[in-house]
């Protein structure tokens, strides 16, 4: 299992665009004395107390009166995501993002397919294709990346922050609880602030004391989940990667026409029904998306690739819009024309492009646009999850 996750992500996408800021203090997430929150600090501001989350304000008092403070390209950083995904995918065969800047990789029954003769043993092997990827991600993109590698995802979490920066740390099995005992309880997913000060009330300061516990003293502050935190806090978490979350992939703010609109999906194709579902679900992500932001499309792309890696694109300019049923409608037409091999897929991905503002007034909007403006509604009180297009739950009803 491997945790990758791009260092300072945001910070390093903006010293691409403008090379001036390196070396230098910057902070992502607005301009200094005005609203709003820290998006990333570049380990020179962080040095200084300014945090992710912290007010912008807050960092402004915080801040040498050097530091450079950017409003952020939110489309950029899609761009980037996905380009830095591309690579990861060429060397593991599942990939799950946690995050814009974050991927976990399941390299298990890799390690024949990689093996070289220099390599001592499994272990070594998944450690230099590791560093090959990294180093992939730094030569073609520019952007420096930390891993981590271990036997479960939480321990996997953990050596990504140990090998920062820019470093690959593998935790091998066996050595997990003693890797974990002298940390501080933050270092582990799931501590939060307020459980570290309750956690420092009773005396528990490492994960090697938290470890030595008796639950009944921990169930007040984690509940339900005191069982597995204290399984994580000796490294003996799950190995299932988990459900993709492409919802923090993503920055649409109101009424931005720049750039494109992309989500991508990569998956087991089980029967001939997968495709179709993904790409509900996909049309469904990027219209909800330009629906956040007030825009319509006038250009849509299918991507796919297929289990070979073999990738093709097919494009057409549509009628502007940002309902979901028309474009699966489309999106369909498109995958009927480019689909011409026996082979599976790996990889769909529908990307929206023309963007501009939807002028439509409320009373004037069609049937699918009042649907989906409800369905915004729907998904913005209860998760995205809360409904979906049955054409995009149809294979998980008979998965």
């Amino acid at each position: 299992m491997c945790c990758l996750d791009l260092d300072t992500f945001f910070v390093s996408v903006e010293r691409l665009l403008d090379p001036s800021l390196r070396g230098k203090p910057v902070v992502v997430g607005g301009s200094r004395w005005g609203r709003g929150v820290v998006t990333s600090a570049s380990y020179e501001a962080r040095a200084f107390g300014v945090r992710s989350g912290m007010s912008i304000r807050e960092a402004s008092e915080k801040a040498p009166a050097d530091t450079v403070f950017v409003p952020g390209h939110g489309d950029e950083y899609s761009d980037y995501s996905n380009r830095a995904r591309e690579i990861v995918e060429r060397f593991s065969p599942v990939v799950v993002a946690a995050s814009i800047d974050e991927h976990y990789l399941d390299f298990r029954g890799c390690e024949r397919l990689y093996r070289r003769p220099g390599d001592a043993d499994d272990d070594a092997t998944i450690l230099r294709v590791v560093r090959e990827m990294t180093g992939a991600i730094d030569r073609e993109l520019g952007l420096p990346a930390s891993a981590g590698i271990a036997t479960s995802k939480p321990m996997a979490k953990v050596a990504s922050g140990l090998a920062k920066p820019q470093g690959v740390l593998m935790v091998r099995a066996g050595t997990e609880a003693a890797t974990l005992a002298p940390l501080p309880v933050r270092k582990l997913p799931g501590i939060g602030p307020v459980a570290e000060l309750r956690l420092s009330a009773l005396g528990i300061a490492t994960l090697g004391q938290l470890v030595e516990a008796p639950e009944a003293l921990l169930r007040p502050i984690f509940g339900a989940y005191t069982s597995s935190i204290r399984l994580s806090a000796r490294g003996e978490g799950n190995d299932e990667l988990g459900r993709e979350r492409p919802a923090f992939r993503e920055h649409d703010p109101r009424g931005v026409v720049a750039g494109t609109i992309s989500n991508e999906r990569t998956f087991v194709e089980a029967n001939a029904e997968t495709a179709p579902s993904i790409l509900s679900g996909l049309c469904e992500r990027v219209c909800s998306r330009a629906r956040k932001r007030d825009v319509v499309a006038g250009r849509v792309t299918l991507k796919l690739r297929y289990s070979d890696f073999h990738t093709i694109t097919r494009a057409r300019t549509i009628e502007p819009t940002n309902v979901d049923v028309e474009l699966h409608r489309i999106v369909m037409e498109l995958y009927r024309e480019a689909r011409d091999r026996p082979i599976s897929i790996r990889l769909l991905g529908v990307q929206l492009a023309k963007l501009r503002l939807d002028a439509v007034q409320l009373p004037l909007f069609d049937a699918g646009q009042r649907r989906g403006i409800v369905v915004d509604r729907v998904r913005d009180k209860y998760g995205y999850d809360a409904v979906h297009l049955a054409s995009t739950l149809s294979r998980r009803r008979r998965g």
